[in-house]
Protein backbone atom coordinates (compact mmCIF):
# COMPACT_ATOMS: atom_id res chain seq x y z
CA UNK A 1 0.00 0.00 0.00
CA UNK A 2 2.61 2.62 1.11
CA UNK A 3 4.21 1.34 -2.37
CA UNK A 4 1.19 2.47 -4.24
CA UNK A 5 1.40 5.44 -2.27
CA UNK A 6 4.35 6.71 -3.62
CA UNK A 7 4.17 5.74 -7.14
CA UNK A 8 0.84 8.04 -6.84
CA UNK A 9 2.19 11.00 -4.98
CA UNK A 10 5.48 10.87 -7.33
CA UNK A 11 3.12 10.51 -10.11
CA UNK A 12 0.53 13.41 -9.10
CA UNK A 13 4.05 15.40 -8.18
CA UNK A 14 5.11 15.03 -12.12
CA UNK A 15 1.78 16.31 -13.69
CA UNK A 16 1.82 19.34 -11.28
CA UNK A 17 5.39 20.15 -12.43
CA UNK A 18 4.73 19.69 -16.03
CA UNK A 19 1.63 21.91 -15.94
CA UNK A 20 3.16 24.71 -14.16
CA UNK A 21 4.25 27.86 -15.54
CA UNK A 22 8.25 27.62 -16.49
CA UNK A 23 10.36 30.54 -16.62
CA UNK A 24 11.18 31.88 -19.59
CA UNK A 25 15.40 31.77 -20.45
CA UNK A 26 17.96 33.79 -21.38
CA UNK A 27 16.70 37.01 -19.78
CA UNK A 28 19.22 39.00 -17.40
CA UNK A 29 18.52 42.04 -14.98
CA UNK A 30 18.88 46.06 -16.12
CA UNK A 31 18.54 46.86 -12.56
CA UNK A 32 20.36 45.35 -9.89
CA UNK A 33 17.98 46.53 -7.41
CA UNK A 34 21.05 48.74 -5.66
CA UNK A 35 22.07 51.68 -7.59
CA UNK A 36 21.85 53.13 -11.24
CA UNK A 37 24.97 51.21 -12.59
CA UNK A 38 24.31 50.27 -16.51
CA UNK A 39 22.44 53.37 -16.78
CA UNK A 40 23.32 56.78 -17.41
CA UNK A 41 21.80 60.71 -17.44
CA UNK A 42 20.82 62.31 -20.51
CA UNK A 43 19.62 65.80 -19.46
CA UNK A 44 18.09 65.12 -15.36
CA UNK A 45 18.93 66.05 -12.37
CA UNK A 46 21.49 64.28 -10.10
CA UNK A 47 17.83 64.04 -8.04
CA UNK A 48 15.57 62.97 -10.49
CA UNK A 49 16.45 59.22 -10.72
CA UNK A 50 16.92 57.11 -7.44
CA UNK A 51 16.49 53.64 -5.70
CA UNK A 52 14.15 52.96 -3.10
CA UNK A 53 13.37 49.70 -1.57
CA UNK A 54 14.45 47.87 -4.37
CA UNK A 55 12.83 49.91 -7.31
CA UNK A 56 13.87 52.79 -9.44
CA UNK A 57 11.89 56.19 -8.56
CA UNK A 58 11.21 58.95 -10.78
CA UNK A 59 10.31 62.37 -9.11
CA UNK A 60 9.17 63.28 -13.03
CA UNK A 61 10.91 66.77 -12.63
CA UNK A 62 12.27 67.78 -14.85
CA UNK A 63 11.51 66.30 -18.22
CA UNK A 64 13.76 64.21 -19.35
CA UNK A 65 15.82 60.60 -19.54
CA UNK A 66 17.89 57.99 -18.34
CA UNK A 67 19.16 55.54 -20.71
CA UNK A 68 21.19 52.32 -20.77
CA UNK A 69 24.64 52.43 -21.17
CA UNK A 70 24.88 50.45 -24.34
CA UNK A 71 22.69 50.22 -27.21
CA UNK A 72 20.52 47.23 -28.12
CA UNK A 73 19.14 46.04 -31.59
CA UNK A 74 16.27 42.69 -31.25
CA UNK A 75 15.14 41.79 -27.47
CA UNK A 76 12.52 41.24 -25.38
CA UNK A 77 12.55 44.34 -22.78
CA UNK A 78 10.18 43.33 -19.30
CA UNK A 79 9.23 45.84 -16.92
CA UNK A 80 6.66 46.73 -14.00
CA UNK A 81 5.71 50.73 -13.40
CA UNK A 82 3.48 51.82 -10.82
CA UNK A 83 2.23 55.53 -11.23
CA UNK A 84 2.21 57.58 -7.57
CA UNK A 85 0.01 60.29 -9.40
CA UNK A 86 -3.33 60.35 -10.68
CA UNK A 87 -2.67 61.31 -14.48
CA UNK A 88 1.32 60.89 -14.03
CA UNK A 89 2.83 60.88 -17.53
CA UNK A 90 6.56 58.92 -18.57
CA UNK A 91 7.44 56.45 -20.81
CA UNK A 92 9.72 54.20 -21.94
CA UNK A 93 11.56 54.97 -25.04
CA UNK A 94 13.21 52.13 -27.53
CA UNK A 95 15.81 52.73 -29.90
CA UNK A 96 16.83 55.84 -28.58
CA UNK A 97 19.40 58.37 -29.91
CA UNK A 98 22.02 59.23 -26.93
CA UNK A 99 21.52 63.12 -26.87
CA UNK A 100 17.89 64.86 -26.78
CA UNK A 101 16.70 66.34 -30.50
CA UNK A 102 17.25 69.75 -31.06
CA UNK A 103 14.63 72.19 -29.64
CA UNK A 104 13.10 69.45 -27.60
CA UNK A 105 13.22 67.70 -23.75
CA UNK A 106 13.10 64.22 -25.76
CA UNK A 107 15.74 61.97 -27.96
CA UNK A 108 14.85 60.70 -31.06
CA UNK A 109 13.26 57.21 -30.86
CA UNK A 110 9.55 54.84 -30.47
CA UNK A 111 8.06 56.05 -27.00
CA UNK A 112 5.80 53.17 -25.12
CA UNK A 113 3.88 55.32 -23.21
CA UNK A 114 3.27 55.25 -19.61
CA UNK A 115 0.21 57.47 -19.00
CA UNK A 116 -2.37 57.06 -16.37
CA UNK A 117 -6.02 58.21 -16.64
CA UNK A 118 -5.95 60.32 -19.58
CA UNK A 119 -7.86 58.90 -22.96
CA UNK A 120 -9.22 60.66 -25.78
CA UNK A 121 -9.40 59.43 -29.65
CA UNK A 122 -6.18 60.38 -30.32
CA UNK A 123 -4.22 59.17 -27.39
CA UNK A 124 -4.58 56.29 -24.38
CA UNK A 125 -3.75 55.09 -21.19
CA UNK A 126 -3.12 51.49 -22.16
CA UNK A 127 -0.23 51.41 -23.88
CA UNK A 128 0.14 53.50 -27.13
CA UNK A 129 3.41 53.25 -29.47
CA UNK A 130 4.63 55.84 -31.43
CA UNK A 131 7.33 57.55 -33.57
CA UNK A 132 8.77 60.80 -31.73
CA UNK A 133 11.46 63.39 -32.96
CA UNK A 134 12.32 61.99 -36.74
CA UNK A 135 11.88 58.27 -35.92
CA UNK A 136 9.87 56.65 -38.38
CA UNK A 137 7.53 54.05 -37.96
CA UNK A 138 4.15 52.05 -39.68
CA UNK A 139 1.55 51.60 -36.59
CA UNK A 140 -0.52 48.04 -36.65
CA UNK A 141 -3.56 49.63 -36.64
CA UNK A 142 -4.65 52.98 -38.95
CA UNK A 143 -4.32 55.81 -36.68
CA UNK A 144 -7.50 58.11 -37.25
CA UNK A 145 -5.92 61.21 -37.03
CA UNK A 146 -2.95 59.40 -39.48
CA UNK A 147 -0.21 59.62 -37.16
CA UNK A 148 2.48 57.31 -36.66
CA UNK A 149 0.68 55.90 -33.37
CA UNK A 150 -0.60 52.74 -32.48
CA UNK A 151 -3.49 53.06 -30.17
CA UNK A 152 -3.96 49.54 -27.96
CA UNK A 153 -6.37 47.17 -29.23
CA UNK A 154 -7.95 46.54 -25.64
CA UNK A 155 -7.52 48.78 -22.59
CA UNK A 156 -5.71 46.48 -19.88
CA UNK A 157 -3.86 49.24 -17.59
CA UNK A 158 -4.52 49.79 -13.71
CA UNK A 159 -4.72 52.95 -12.28
CA UNK A 160 -2.69 55.14 -10.43
CA UNK A 161 -1.03 53.04 -7.20
CA UNK A 162 -1.19 49.83 -9.09
CA UNK A 163 1.46 47.77 -10.69
CA UNK A 164 1.41 47.30 -14.30
CA UNK A 165 3.11 44.57 -16.36
CA UNK A 166 5.00 45.67 -20.31
CA UNK A 167 5.98 42.83 -22.57
CA UNK A 168 8.47 45.07 -25.28
CA UNK A 169 9.01 42.90 -28.22
CA UNK A 170 11.64 44.35 -30.69
CA UNK A 171 12.74 42.50 -33.64
CA UNK A 172 13.99 43.92 -36.88
CA UNK A 173 12.12 46.99 -37.05
CA UNK A 174 9.09 45.97 -35.53
CA UNK A 175 7.74 46.17 -32.16
CA UNK A 176 4.97 44.85 -29.69
CA UNK A 177 3.59 45.97 -26.63
CA UNK A 178 2.14 43.54 -24.56
CA UNK A 179 0.47 44.93 -21.57
CA UNK A 180 -0.81 42.50 -18.43
CA UNK A 181 -0.39 39.76 -20.32
CA UNK A 182 -1.90 40.46 -23.80
CA UNK A 183 -0.61 41.75 -27.06
CA UNK A 184 -2.62 45.39 -27.68
CA UNK A 185 -0.36 47.44 -29.90
CA UNK A 186 3.08 47.82 -31.57
CA UNK A 187 3.99 48.81 -35.60
CA UNK A 188 6.35 47.89 -37.93
CA UNK A 189 8.86 49.71 -40.86
CA UNK A 190 10.79 51.21 -37.86
CA UNK A 191 13.77 53.73 -38.19
CA UNK A 192 15.96 53.18 -36.79
CA UNK A 193 16.32 50.07 -34.75
CA UNK A 194 19.15 50.11 -33.11
CA UNK A 195 19.47 52.13 -29.96
CA UNK A 196 19.38 52.77 -26.32
CA UNK A 197 16.43 52.05 -24.00
CA UNK A 198 15.52 55.06 -22.33
CA UNK A 199 12.93 55.46 -18.80
CA UNK A 200 11.17 59.20 -19.10
CA UNK A 201 10.66 61.70 -16.98
CA UNK A 202 7.38 63.77 -17.87
CA UNK A 203 5.59 65.31 -14.66
CA UNK A 204 4.59 62.26 -12.72
CA UNK A 205 6.31 60.34 -9.86
CA UNK A 206 6.69 56.57 -10.96
CA UNK A 207 7.99 53.46 -9.66
CA UNK A 208 9.43 50.56 -11.65
CA UNK A 209 11.07 47.00 -10.60
CA UNK A 210 11.79 44.35 -12.61
CA UNK A 211 13.51 45.17 -15.40
CA UNK A 212 15.16 42.57 -17.72
CA UNK A 213 15.94 42.19 -20.99
CA UNK A 214 16.61 39.01 -23.79
CA UNK A 215 18.43 39.88 -26.26
CA UNK A 216 17.75 38.06 -29.86
CA UNK A 217 19.56 37.23 -32.91
CA UNK A 218 21.06 40.56 -34.89
CA UNK A 219 20.63 41.52 -37.87
CA UNK A 220 23.24 40.48 -40.54
CA UNK A 221 23.83 43.65 -41.33
CA UNK A 222 21.77 47.05 -40.86
CA UNK A 223 22.06 50.66 -43.09
CA UNK A 224 23.69 53.70 -41.04
CA UNK A 225 20.55 55.21 -40.78
CA UNK A 226 19.01 52.27 -38.99
CA UNK A 227 21.67 53.04 -35.72
CA UNK A 228 20.57 55.18 -33.83
CA UNK A 229 23.36 58.38 -32.82
CA UNK A 230 25.53 56.52 -30.21
CA UNK A 231 27.04 58.44 -26.86
CA UNK A 232 30.19 60.07 -27.66
CA UNK A 233 31.49 61.54 -23.97
CA UNK A 234 28.92 64.24 -23.64
CA UNK A 235 27.22 65.42 -20.60
CA UNK A 236 24.61 67.82 -19.67
CA UNK A 237 25.36 70.99 -17.87
CA UNK A 238 22.21 71.98 -16.91
CA UNK A 239 19.76 69.81 -14.34
CA UNK A 240 16.75 71.51 -15.16
CA UNK A 241 15.55 72.25 -11.98
CA UNK A 242 18.31 74.71 -11.06
CA UNK A 243 20.98 76.72 -11.08
CA UNK A 244 23.24 74.65 -9.30
CA UNK A 245 26.82 74.32 -12.11
CA UNK A 246 26.15 78.24 -13.10
CA UNK A 247 27.82 81.40 -11.65
CA UNK A 248 23.94 82.68 -10.63
CA UNK A 249 24.37 85.67 -8.80
CA UNK A 250 21.96 88.52 -7.66
CA UNK A 251 21.71 90.31 -10.14
CA UNK A 252 20.11 87.02 -12.50
CA UNK A 253 17.17 86.83 -10.02
CA UNK A 254 14.16 88.02 -12.04
CA UNK A 255 15.35 87.92 -15.06
CA UNK A 256 16.94 84.12 -15.50
CA UNK A 257 14.31 81.39 -14.78
CA UNK A 258 15.45 77.57 -14.32
CA UNK A 259 12.07 76.39 -16.83
CA UNK A 260 12.10 73.05 -16.30
CA UNK A 261 14.19 71.36 -19.56
CA UNK A 262 14.97 75.70 -20.95
CA UNK A 263 16.79 78.11 -19.60
CA UNK A 264 14.54 81.63 -19.81
CA UNK A 265 15.95 84.81 -19.92
CA UNK A 266 13.61 87.59 -19.99
CA UNK A 267 15.94 90.34 -22.27
CA UNK A 268 16.15 93.00 -19.08
CA UNK A 269 18.62 93.84 -16.17
CA UNK A 270 21.73 95.87 -16.06
CA UNK A 271 24.75 94.92 -17.59
CA UNK A 272 25.86 91.98 -15.07
CA UNK A 273 22.60 90.50 -15.59
CA UNK A 274 22.84 89.62 -19.21
CA UNK A 275 25.75 87.23 -18.69
CA UNK A 276 25.25 84.04 -17.29
CA UNK A 277 28.40 81.55 -17.08
CA UNK A 278 28.82 78.16 -15.92
CA UNK A 279 31.05 77.05 -12.84
CA UNK A 280 33.02 74.61 -15.06
CA UNK A 281 35.89 75.91 -16.98
CA UNK A 282 36.79 74.24 -20.35
CA UNK A 283 40.14 73.72 -22.03
CA UNK A 284 39.51 72.11 -25.12
CA UNK A 285 35.74 70.81 -25.35
CA UNK A 286 32.85 70.53 -27.85
CA UNK A 287 29.79 72.03 -26.79
CA UNK A 288 26.16 71.25 -27.85
CA UNK A 289 23.63 74.33 -27.00
CA UNK A 290 20.05 74.86 -28.54
CA UNK A 291 18.08 78.19 -28.12
CA UNK A 292 15.48 80.90 -29.59
CA UNK A 293 14.11 83.83 -29.47
CA UNK A 294 11.00 84.88 -27.57
CA UNK A 295 10.57 88.60 -28.58
CA UNK A 296 12.02 88.54 -31.91
CA UNK A 297 12.94 86.27 -34.92
CA UNK A 298 15.27 88.28 -36.67
CA UNK A 299 17.97 87.98 -34.10
CA UNK A 300 21.25 87.14 -36.10
CA UNK A 301 23.80 87.24 -33.03
CA UNK A 302 24.91 83.62 -30.96
CA UNK A 303 23.50 83.46 -27.13
CA UNK A 304 26.46 81.13 -26.59
CA UNK A 305 30.17 81.91 -26.55
CA UNK A 306 33.13 80.89 -24.40
CA UNK A 307 35.03 83.38 -21.86
CA UNK A 308 38.58 84.16 -23.30
CA UNK A 309 37.64 83.67 -26.84
CA UNK A 310 37.43 87.14 -28.88
CA UNK A 311 34.34 87.69 -30.55
CA UNK A 312 35.86 89.88 -33.21
CA UNK A 313 33.70 91.96 -36.01
CA UNK A 314 34.72 89.92 -38.67
CA UNK A 315 33.13 86.82 -36.62
CA UNK A 316 30.36 87.93 -35.81
CA UNK A 317 29.74 88.93 -39.26
CA UNK A 318 30.03 85.85 -40.22
CA UNK A 319 27.70 84.18 -37.79
CA UNK A 320 25.00 87.43 -38.69
CA UNK A 321 25.00 86.01 -42.15
CA UNK A 322 24.85 82.21 -41.18
CA UNK A 323 21.95 82.52 -39.32
CA UNK A 324 20.23 84.97 -41.60
CA UNK A 325 20.55 82.50 -44.62
CA UNK A 326 20.47 79.10 -42.88
CA UNK A 327 16.53 78.04 -43.88
CA UNK A 328 16.58 75.39 -41.14
CA UNK A 329 15.94 78.61 -38.90
CA UNK A 330 12.27 79.17 -40.81
CA UNK A 331 11.61 75.61 -41.41
CA UNK A 332 8.29 74.48 -40.35
CA UNK A 333 7.54 72.35 -37.38
CA UNK A 334 10.85 74.39 -35.68
CA UNK A 335 9.31 76.15 -33.16
CA UNK A 336 12.69 78.81 -33.60
CA UNK A 337 14.95 76.39 -31.97
CA UNK A 338 18.20 76.11 -33.39
CA UNK A 339 21.14 74.04 -32.04
CA UNK A 340 25.32 75.22 -32.15
CA UNK A 341 27.98 72.96 -31.86
CA UNK A 342 31.32 74.80 -30.82
CA UNK A 343 34.42 72.94 -30.85
CA UNK A 344 38.04 74.56 -29.01
CA UNK A 345 41.07 72.75 -29.42
CA UNK A 346 44.31 73.86 -29.79
CA UNK A 347 43.55 77.64 -29.88
CA UNK A 348 41.11 77.11 -32.29
CA UNK A 349 37.52 77.50 -33.08
CA UNK A 350 35.03 75.61 -35.41
CA UNK A 351 31.04 76.61 -35.25
CA UNK A 352 28.33 74.61 -36.77
CA UNK A 353 24.76 75.85 -36.93
CA UNK A 354 21.76 73.48 -37.34
CA UNK A 355 24.46 71.26 -39.28
CA UNK A 356 25.79 73.46 -41.35
CA UNK A 357 29.96 74.97 -40.72
CA UNK A 358 29.94 78.42 -40.22
CA UNK A 359 33.47 78.67 -39.80
CA UNK A 360 36.31 76.00 -39.12
CA UNK A 361 39.88 75.98 -36.85
CA UNK A 362 39.68 80.19 -36.53
CA UNK A 363 42.39 81.02 -34.75
CA UNK A 364 41.17 82.16 -31.42
CA UNK A 365 44.24 82.14 -29.03
CA UNK A 366 47.34 80.48 -27.81
CA UNK A 367 46.66 76.16 -27.46
CA UNK A 368 46.11 75.82 -23.81
CA UNK A 369 43.33 78.62 -23.02
CA UNK A 370 40.62 78.09 -20.70
CA UNK A 371 37.19 79.77 -20.38
CA UNK A 372 33.84 79.29 -19.25
CA UNK A 373 30.71 78.72 -21.55
CA UNK A 374 28.75 81.92 -21.69
CA UNK A 375 25.04 82.49 -22.07
CA UNK A 376 24.71 86.01 -23.03
CA UNK A 377 21.63 86.45 -25.28
CA UNK A 378 22.26 90.49 -25.85
CA UNK A 379 19.48 90.80 -28.78
CA UNK A 380 16.66 90.27 -25.84
CA UNK A 381 14.29 87.41 -24.63
CA UNK A 382 15.34 83.90 -25.43
CA UNK A 383 15.26 80.05 -24.35
CA UNK A 384 18.70 77.85 -23.79
CA UNK A 385 18.28 74.82 -23.55
CA UNK A 386 19.94 71.15 -24.45
CA UNK A 387 23.57 72.07 -22.83
CA UNK A 388 26.00 69.31 -23.41
CA UNK A 389 29.90 69.37 -22.88
CA UNK A 390 32.56 66.80 -23.99
CA UNK A 391 35.94 67.46 -23.11
CA UNK A 392 38.66 66.77 -25.52
CA UNK A 393 42.11 64.84 -24.65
Amino acid sequence: MRAIMRIALAGALAVLLASAPQEESGFVPLFNGRDLSGWANVNCAPTTWTVRFDMIYSTGKPICELRTARMFENFILELEYQHLDAQGNAGVFVWGDALTAPGQPFVRAIEIQILDGRNTDDYTSHGDVFAIHGARMTPDRPHPGGWMRSLPSERRARPAGEWNHYRITAQNGTIKLAVNGKEVSGGYDISPRKGYIHLESEGGRVLYRNLRVKELPAASSLAPDQIAQADTGFVPLYTGVDFSGWQYLKDHEGHWDAKDWTIAYDGGGEAAARTLRSEMVFGDAEIIADWRWTNTRDAKTLPIWLDGVPLTTETQATIARALATNPIASSSGSGGWRRAGLTRRGGRLSLVIDRQTVFENLAVGPAGGRGRLVLQPQEGAAEIANLFVKRLP
